[in-house]
């Protein structure tokens, strides 16, 4: 095995919700995976195809009413200049709907059939929609000037190759913005423990619908994806694919995080 990444931190927090991290130009021991393996991209197709028709109502109960303030963060991290968007893992079109009413024109892509039919049933015509994976988008390099993406990178085998996929396709100087769940600290831990070790799965019990399934996975994912990527190699992986001014913003209490920056 090779040397980790190391990441050189040169500024601290601008202020007690948004950490703003310089990072080395120098990137030491990071190399290049193969991207999403088949097996994995099906599991993530085979995991969520049985919850698409509740997804938007129990993705918000199951995050305490949060998941929906996240998403309008997320949006809000890009000017307001009527651009053109993608938004990758659109899912059921929640972020890319938010877009639209904030004036975007929006492309949305998700690998999900059943995701991209509740997107159409909300969105009608106003937003173009791709089936095709994050791992090769059928556009051309800068395409867009603004790219969103939620809740993708727990599902890919690379994050670093994902990363430099979504910004091949963003213009310079546009904004590229993540949202993903994650891993509060501190004394709010057990509680977030005992949220995702006991109630996600007792509610996808009662739930059915294949949300059982969704929630014993939760857990796990975001733990494991937190362990192999804490924020700092997060930033780093985000720079390393030409993405500056790179900031991070933990949401409620440390449970969701938006990271954002502007395409080199």
């Amino acid at each position: 095995m090779g040397a980790p990444c190391v990441l050189a931190l040169r500024r601290p927090a601008q202020s007690r919700n948004e950490a703003h991290y310089e990072t080395s130009s120098r990137l030491h021991g990071c190399h290049d995976r193969a991207v999403s393996t088949p097996a994995r991209r099906q599991h993530a197709l085979e995991l969520f195809a049985p919850v698409a028709p509740t997804y938007d109502r129990v993705g918000a109960l199951l995050s305490l009413g949060q998941d929906p303030r996240w998403r309008r963060f997320l949006v809000s991290r890009l000017p307001r200049d009527g651009g053109s968007v993608l938004d990758v893992a659109t899912g059921t079109g929640l972020v890319a709907d938010e877009l639209r009413r904030r004036g975007f024109r929006v492309t949305g892509l998700d690998q999900s059939p059943e995701m991209l039919a509740r997107a159409r049933a909300r969105l009608d015509d106003d937003v173009e929609l791709v089936e095709a994976s994050a791992d090769a988008i059928p556009f051309p390099d800068a395409t867009f000037e603004h790219l969103t993406v939620t809740y993708l990178l727990r599902y890919v085998d690379d994050p670093a190759a994902t990363l430099r996929e979504l910004a091949r396709v963003v213009k310079p100087g546009g904004i590229v913005a993540s949202l993903e769940f994650g891993v509060p600290g501190g004394l709010w831990r057990p509680a977030w423990e005992a949220w995702v070790r006991v109630a996600l799965p007792a509610a996808g019990v009662v739930l059915r619908s294949g949300w059982w399934e969704v929630g014993r996975f939760l857990g796990g994912s975001i733990r494991a994806f937190w362990h192999a990527y804490p924020l700092e190699r997060q930033l780093q992986l985000w720079r390393a694919a030409g993405i500056g001014d790179v900031r991070a913003a933990p949401l409620s209490l440390g449970g969701g995080v938006v990271i954002w920056g502007r395409r080199a």
